[in-house]
């Protein structure tokens, strides 16, 4: 990994390096650090071994700048089986952005047969040569399995960190896909003109977490009308299926 984290811990709060920097407004933070950073603070302060983080939405409601950034949570439902997570980020003083978690409590799949997709049958990431260039000045590491973007088709890839996340902080599984999970935007919402939809939110829906580095994004749906945009992607580590991770936008004309 990168020897240049995303955030560095500052008292309570972190401060944003440059390369958190979105490809929308170079003085603004990129959607994927600010999903990444609510699944850290939110697993600090409320997360469980015995409990799943099966849902996470990420409300992208103004892009934050450079300044000290911080993550205030709360508990909104505790129960037997369930807890649910409600959080704020801020930019200086000013909100930027919320997140919503729901822990579900692990125990046995049920008896019965139900339908599933065929098993996802790639390359490993062993398998694939790595680009000459990584993503976006080296914000993450891609392989591509099928599809390129900029060209109008199906699209299958291997998306890994390459750098940490907080400074001398490991990333969890859990924070290594939730970083990962706002590529569903440029991914299944950029055509032949190249990315002109930006978007509004993140949901991330798991029902195991991964176990490797390499998470696998499969575009699975694109729509859009009136100038706004969904777009959906299904998510894979070496193992097999994950979840899934779904983008609301907005047209950038």
């Amino acid at each position: 990994m990168s020897s240049e984290p995303f955030f560095v811990r500052e008292g309570d709060g972190f401060q944003p390096q440059p390369v958190c920097a979105g490809p929308w407004d170079p003085t603004s933070l990129h959607g994927r650090v600010v999903a990444g950073l609510f699944a850290a603070e939110i697993e600090r302060a409320h997360g469980d071994p015995e409990l799943m983080p099966a849902r996470m939405t990420v409300d992208l409601y103004r892009l934050p700048g450079f300044l000290p950034l911080r993550v205030e949570s709360t508990v909104i439902r505790e129960g037997r089986r369930i807890r649910v997570v409600n959080a704020e980020m801020f930019s200086g003083e000013k909100s930027v952005g919320r997140a919503s978690v729901q822990f579900l409590r692990r125990s046995q799949d049920p008896d019965g047969t139900v339908w599933k997709p065929a098993v996802w049958d790639v390359p490993p990431p062993a398998d694939i040569s790595p680009p000459e260039r990584s993503g976006l000045g080296g914000m993450w590491r891609t392989l591509q399995i099928s599809g390129m973007m900029g060209t109008v088709g199906a699209r299958r890839c291997w998306i890994s960190e390459a750098r940490a996340m907080i400074e001398g902080e490991a990333l969890t599984p859990w924070q290594r896909v939730a970083l990962a999970a706002d590529f569903s935007n440029p991914y299944a919402n950029a055509g032949d003109a190249g990315l002109r939809f930006i978007n509004t939110d993140i949901t991330l829906y798991l029902h195991r977490l991964p176990m490797t580095e390499w998470i696998g994004f499969e575009v699975i749906a694109h729509q859009s009308a009136d100038g706004i945009a969904n777009g959906v992607c299904a998510l894979y580590d070496e193992s097999g299926h994950i979840g899934s991770s779904t983008v609301a936008a907005l047209a950038q004309h």
